[in-house]
Parts: C-alpha cells; sequence; structure tokens
C-alpha cells in the first residue's frame, strides 16, 4: 500500500466519482479484491483501491467490457506485473480502436447521405415548393437507400454490411 490514508466508502465514492453500489459491485465481481474492513466491519480504502478504480473507469471509458476488465485484473494477478497486464490490454486496445474507426466510417457514409437529402431539401424551399410530392420524394436522395458502394445506410450500423 503506497500510504496509511484510509477512507470510507462515502469518501472512496467522492474521490473515485462512483457510487457506492458500483463499488459494492467491483468488489462482489473480484475487480476490487481485498478490500479491508475496520474494526466495526466497514469497508475502508486506500490509495490501492483508488487507483484501481480510476483504472476501471479509464478502461470503461475506451469501451472495454466488465469482462474485459475482470480478464486484465487476472493477467495481473497471476502474471504480479504491470508489464503482463499491458502486454494483454494492447490488443484489446487495438480491437476496439478497429471498431471505433469502422463505427467512424459508418457515421460519415450516413452523414454524407443526410446532407445531401438536407441539400434536395434546402432546394425545394428555396423553389417555393415546401412540401414533396410523392413524385419529388421518389426522386430526392433517399437516406434510407443504399449508397454508392451499395451498402444500406438505413441505420448507422449497416453501413459497411
Amino acid at each position: 500500500m503506497k500510504n496509511c490514508a484510509m477512507w470510507s466508502i462515502a469518501e472512496i465514492c467522492e474521490r473515485a466519482g462512483l457510487s457506492a453500489r458500483t463499488v459494492r459491485y467491483y468488489e462482489e465481481i473480484g475487480l476490487l479484491p481485498g478490500v479491508r474492513r475496520s474494526e466495526g466491519g466497514r469497508r475502508v480504502y486506500g490509495e490501492d483501491e483508488l487507483e484501481r478504480l480510476a483504472f476501471i473507469t479509464r478502461l470503461k471509458t475506451l469501451g472495454l467490457p466488465l469482462k474485459e476488465i475482470r480478464a486484465l485484473n487476472a493477467v495481473y494477478a497471476i502474471g504480479g506485473s504491470t508489464q503482463a497486464m499491458l502486454e494483454h490490454l494492447q490488443p484489446l486496445l487495438d480491437a476496439h480502436l478497429a471498431d471505433v474507426d469502422r463505427r467512424l466510417d459508418e457515421l460519415r457514409a450516413l452523414r454524407g447521405q443526410l446532407a445531401l437529402y438536407r441539400d434536395h431539401i434546402d432546394a425545394r424551399i428555396a423553389e417555393g415548393g415546401g412540401s414533396l410530392s410523392a413524385s419529388d420524394a421518389a426522386q430526392s436522395p433517399d437516406p434510407t437507400a443504399e449508397n454508392e458502394a451499395g451498402h444500406d445506410v438505413s441505420s448507422p450500423r449497416s453501413a459497411t454490411a
């Protein structure tokens, strides 16, 4: 342990920006092992637990599910070193980066289709034809149609399907 500071669950929650329920859940599923108890049986937390909570929060922000965070904890416990955990974390982050890049590509394609449709609507409004007839709507760019590559762009997830 880094120092002798000991905090109650309310204090650690305030410092970590988490709810007491979340902290207790992390302890229950093994993400926060070895939480000490006071003589009265209450949980007490130190700097090590605060650092671990910050690490868990960072990993969750990066998109890692608790299952993968739990695996990192297991690697750390077995390997006993930060190096082992980092080597395990690297491919997980690479996979998440690839997923984010894919979703960004899908969103860019959807944005392009929406911009085309909005431009068509703007042109119709400028012409004084504020309402679209059925034939005008059929001729306008359809944001739910397939894009040039033949991908359905009706939802961000299906743009590259």
